[in-house]
């Protein structure tokens, strides 16, 4: 079980996807430009491509995604974190954020 403690260590922030494109020779990652407001862009590398047909509807839209966690390359990428998302196949979804919320708000 994790405890309280644990989950004060993820910090969850509010992005908003900038630019979308696929990484060439893979099937699986995006690679997203995303813009977290005061605390400016970061890259993120994510292996969400096979559930979007076409992925410039990320664009534009905001989601959770987990912002501190240790840098790593995917791919020669580096990825600066983690969005967050739900679900397989047919019922995927990344977890969005109200286009109301300011990017960077910390989800508690």
């Amino acid at each position: 079980m994790a405890t309280i403690d644990d989950l004060n260590k993820i910090e969850i922030r509010v992005g908003k996807v900038l630019s979308a494109e696929r990484v060439p020779d893979s099937e699986k990652l995006v690679k997203l430009t995303v813009s977290f407001g005061e605390q400016g862009e970061r890259q993120i590398i994510a292996g969400i491509g096979p559930h979007f047909e076409d992925i410039s509807v990320l664009v534009g839209n905001k989601y959770a995604f987990a912002y501190n966690l240790e840098p790593r390359k995917l791919m020669g990428l580096l990825s600066q974190g983690m969005v967050l998302a739900t679900g397989e196949t047919d019922a995927f979804s990344l977890l969005s954020v109200d286009a109301s919320v300011a990017e960077g708000s910390l989800v508690r």
